[in-house]
Formats: structure tokens, C-alpha cells, sequence
């Protein structure tokens, strides 16, 4: 029996690049499975490279670059949609509490690592017969690498560590295809973005910006109602719309350890 051999694309560099070495022979995956969290989520710049750029491109080279989505009672849901209807019920994404400290999440898993999961299973992934899942970790991220978080029916493997490729590496191998530069995949809410790239957003995607302000609002307003304190999307312990107001970055906990370290976003 052929081995189920997937590889878990997240739209950013990294996953790119791997497309690109799978088009050229050099990684042995085929069928490259893309968990898109909502359009109402995720950057939308991801999500026009997927289709202008990504998509056109694996489908000349033989590759399948397939969409998946989160389906609930024969519904497709968001995290966004989670977030606006759940009155408070559960956080979804890692939001920080008053202390600084970040919330449980399950975005990663139930968005992305179980919506891939389903698809796994559905084609023949069993704890007998696992699937092959590549995850796009490079060099310099090595610390992320592991194993031991493959679900049951999965092995985990890690090719571009394989190939000693480096994150710098991507942008020459993406350009050598003759594709431009994707932009870093996230949800327009994630907080595990630093404050830098939230003034970015903030003074070059003011749409993005005040959704992302929209969700935090929310998140609060449901948990003021069940007499809650409020969280945060950045550990500055403030409103998000706040952080900006009169156009100078906070010099605040831009810590370089923090991130998703789930390896199922951001790459």
C-alpha cells in the first residue's frame, strides 16, 4: 500500500519555497493541503496568493494544492465566525489577560490541524497506516521541530531541515519560479503578532487594522456581560484601536521568543 504523502501548506515562505522544490523534483510531495481559517480571517493577501500565484502554479507543475475548510453541522465556519457568535463562552485564539499573560488557544488545532485531519483520515490515515505529513520548519526555526505533536494517524517530517534550507533561503527560491514574494500568513486578529507589525498593519492596512480592533471590542463586550475583566490582543494592556492613537510605536514587548510554535501557522 502507497503511503499517504501530504504536506501542510500555510501560504507564507516557507511553504512557497516547498511548492516550488516540489515542482523542481527536489521534495517528494505531491498534494500540498491548505487550511484556509476564513476569508474573513485570514490575510487577505495570503489568500490572493494562493489563488493568482500558488494555485495556477502547482497546477502546471503537477501538484495538487487542494482548500480545505472547517465544516460544523454541514456548515463551513470561521475563526472569526467563532469568535463574533460565541458570547464569550471560550477564547479561541490566545488572547492576553490582564497580567500579560496569553490565553489557551485552539485556533491551530481545530482550524487548521483537525480540518487537515479529516482529510487525512478520509483518504485511508489510520494509526496503522499513517500518513507522511511534511511541515515546512526551516533551519533557522529548528527549535520547532517535533515529532512527538504528530496526531495518531500522522508521522511528522521535516524536509526543508532535510535540504538545510533557511528561511532566507526562500524568497531566491520562490523568485527562481518566476513568483513573486508572499506576504506573512496570520489571522488579522492573531495576537502572537509583535507590536511593529501591529503599527504596520495599523498604518498600511487600516481595514485589516480596525477588524482586528472589531474582534477585540467584541471579545470584550461578551465577557463585560458575564462580568469578566477585559483581554487583549498585544500584552500592552490596553485597547487594541488605543496602542496608535497619536502615531508613535509603543517600545513594548517586542520579545523575540514569542510565536506560534504549533508549526501549523506562519510558514
Amino acid at each position: 500500500m502507497t503511503t499517504l504523502r501530504t504536506f501542510s501548506y500555510g501560504g507564507g515562505w516557507q511553504s512557497n519555497a516547498a511548492l516550488v522544490l516540489a515542482a523542481h523534483g527536489r521534495l517528494d510531495f505531491r498534494t500540498f493541503l491548505f487550511a484556509n481559517v476564513g476569508s474573513d480571517s485570514e490575510n487577505p493577501g495570503t489568500l490572493r496568493y494562493v489563488e493568482q500565484h500558488a494555485a495556477p502554479y502547482a497546477a502546471a507543475h503537477g501538484l495538487d494544492l487542494i482548500e480545505l475548510h472547517r465544516e460544523r453541522r454541514g456548515e463551513t465556519e470561521t475563526i472569526r465566525q467563532r469568535i463574533m457568535t460565541s458570547s464569550g463562552r471560550r477564547q479561541t485564539i490566545p488572547v492576553y489577560l490582564s497580567n500579560g499573560k496569553p490565553g489557551s488557544r485552539v485556533c491551530t488545532r481545530e482550524f487548521k490541524i483537525e480540518v487537515t485531519g479529516a482529510w487525512l483520515k478520509a483518504h485511508g490515515a489510520t494509526r496503522g497506516s499513517k500518513a507522511t505529513v511534511a511541515v515546512g520548519i526551516s533551519v533557522d526555526e529548528m527549535s520547532r521541530a517535533n515529532p512527538n505533536r504528530a496526531m495518531p494517524y500522522e508521522q511528522l517530517v521535516y524536509p526543508l531541515l532535510e535540504l538545510g534550507i533557511r528561511r532566507a533561503d526562500c524568497p531566491r527560491i520562490i523568485r527562481s519560479a518566476g513568483l513573486p514574494m508572499p506576504p506573512k500568513s496570520s489571522c488579522d486578529f492573531c495576537p502572537m503578532r509583535k507590536i511593529p507589525e501591529w503599527q504596520a498593519m495599523y498604518e498600511q492596512e487600516p481595514e485589516r487594522f480596525a477588524r482586528a480592533c472589531e474582534v477585540e471590542d467584541t471579545i470584550n463586550t461578551h465577557l463585560a456581560a458575564k462580568g469578566k475583566p477585559p483581554v487583549y490582543l498585544t500584552r500592552a494592556g490596553r485597547p487594541l484601536q488605543e496602542l496608535f492613537k497619536y502615531g508613535t510605536q509603543l517600545p513594548l514587548f517586542d520579545h523575540d521568543d514569542e510565536g506560534c510554535d504549533s508549526t501549523s501557522c506562519w510558514t
